[in-house]
């Protein structure tokens, strides 16, 4: 028996590993695809690159090993399946879950290391890529100025060419103002053509112009009072003449990561939890101020504000009212406003307008902030509820892998990719119409984030069963006889009509 468990780990390890690293290199591409206009064009680094690439993929390590392992289980079951050694170990009286236990066992290791991957690495890789993302995209890019439009992304220079040779990079119709002084448009270069090229350090910016001319006006000598004003400038024409710009504000400058540590996925369980109930008493107490605060506009209004009462009373009518019990009447408010003269109904109009306007506005404050609260509490609550489906997501796919592996009883990398992209995209689906509903409140994390698991425990125990009792679901010839057992049926019963 122990012979038998280490030919199916050694069968089920290799495909793991490979399956792994691939599904890892095809979500990496899929995220660098969605960020490549950040990422081209700005000079970074090898160095910088390599250390993105490796934050990146550490990141995407919760969601690859569900699928790794599916495919895994898939190709493992599926070669044994196919080489009749899956028969063999039957007719040697050897069950299927028995065949399956080594792996089995496996599977539920790779789901603990995957929740405690996912509570204590990856928020901490997470936060490492995310702010060295944001520093990418706020890297300014390497100069590419397009014709006809000023480029002021070098500092203290703004500079506009009239074309571009694509084919030998030569720049015509060059205009430079230099605002380096700080005194507006004192120093102007125009030339005729020229070239561009960044200096072997990138620091500098390297023009060559040709037949051109600059302008500068002299500040020191400039003379303005009531009666002269003068400008004198020096102008100088030249052939060719080479400048050096300094690149200012191109470097990749790194941001404190104390700025991204709040946010939901660089958050361990514990500090989610606390992020939850923090929010969730705010909005507790947000929700009860607004109750009191429109209990009190409603029903604590004084109704002397909107219609005068007669200064005193007499004693006598007092003592009757004082003797007599309260009783609760029904008032008709369209006869009440007909009583009033028309200066007590326009004071009462302007009451109930200024009530209603301070009730609408406090209603539209108190619900913004209340949304906006919410919105961020379940965002908290489905990263904890995620932590925990992606886990037990491996042991799940390890139960509908194996058994759909027995079944089809194909092997490589041929049908169990497809299948086991087709899977995954069902879950995925699913998954992410769940985790939508509680973004809009229509269902709790608990069960939205729930949904694609409860659907597929089902489907994983069906299969188990499936494979266990040798059935052949998977193959086309039992359709066809169901089908033809059903037309015999049908005819039958309508003859008995």
């Amino acid at each position: 028996m122990k012979k038998l468990h280490l030919l199916v780990i050694k069968s089920f390890i290799g495909p793991l590993i490979l399956t792994f690293f691939f599904v890892v290199f095809v979500l990496l591409m899929q995220f660098l695809w969605k960020y490549i206009d950040d990422l081209i064009g700005k000079g970074l680094e090898f160095d910088i690159i390599a250390e993105f690439l490796l934050y990146t993929s550490a990141s995407l390590v919760p969601l690859a090993m569900p699928l790794a392992v599916l495919l895994a289980s898939l190709m493992t079951f599926g070669n044994l399946a196919e080489n009749l050694e899956l028969l063999a170990f039957k007719s040697s009286g050897i069950s299927l879950i028995r065949i399956m236990a080594p792996v089995m066992i496996i599977s539920a290791g790779i789901s603990v290391g995957a929740f405690f991957f996912s509570n204590n690495v990856m928020p901490l890789t997470n936060l490492k890529m995310r702010s060295l993302l944001y520093d990418i995209q706020q890297q300014r890019p390497d100069m590419t100025i397009k014709p006809g439009v000023f480029d002021n992304s070098l500092e203290g220079y703004s500079i506009r060419i009239g074309d571009k040779d694509s084919r030998t990079s030569l720049l015509k119709d060059i205009l430079i103002f230099d605002h380096t002084k700080k005194q507006g448009n004192v120093r102007v270069t125009v030339a005729d053509s020229g070239y561009m090229k960044m200096s072997a350090d990138e620091k500098h910016l390297l023009l060559t112009l040709y037949n051109g001319r600059s302008y500068f006006e002299l500040q020191k000598q400039k003379t303005e009072n009531k009666h002269i004003k003068s400008f004198p400038l020096r102008r100088d024409q030249f052939e060719q003449q080479e400048m050096i710009l300094e690149m200012t504000g191109f470097g990749l400058n790194r941001t404190d990561e104390n700025l991204f540590r709040n946010s939901y996925s660089m958050l361990n369980l514990s500090q989610l939890h606390h992020f939850d109930d923090s929010l969730t008493e705010e909005i507790e107490v947000i929700r009860d101020k607004f109750h009191n605060t429109i209990d009190n506009s409603l029903t604590g209004k004084p109704k002397g504000l909107l219609i005068d009462k007669p200064p005193f009373r007499l004693d006598s009518l007092k003592k009757k009212i004082d003797s007599d019990k309260f009783r609760i009447q029904q008032v008709n408010v369209d006869s009440a406003y007909a009583e009033l003269s028309k200066l007590e109904r326009r004071r009462a109009i302007t009451h109930a307008i200024n009530f209603a306007r301070s009730n609408k506005s406090i209603t539209t404050s108190n619900m913004g902030t209340s949304e906006w609260k919410v919105a961020r509490l379940r965002r908290y609550q489905i990263e904890i509820q995620r932590k925990f489906t992606l886990s037990f997501l491996c042991l799940i796919f390890f139960f509908i892998g194996a058994p759909l592996g027995a079944i089809i009883r194909k092997g490589g990398l041929g049908m169990p990719v497809i299948v086991s992209v087709l899977l995954f995209l069902i879950y995925y689906i699913i998954a992410m119409t769940g985790e939508k509903f509680v973004r809009e409140n229509i269902l709790p994390p608990s069960i939205g984030m729930w949904i694609s698991t409860f659907i597929l425990v089902p489907v994983s125990v069906w299969l188990t069963y499936k494979a266990a009792n040798d059935s052949v679901i998977m193959n086309i010839e039992t359709y066809f006889i169901w089908f033809k057992n059903l037309k015999l049926e049908v005819q039958k019963f309508l003859r008995i009509k």
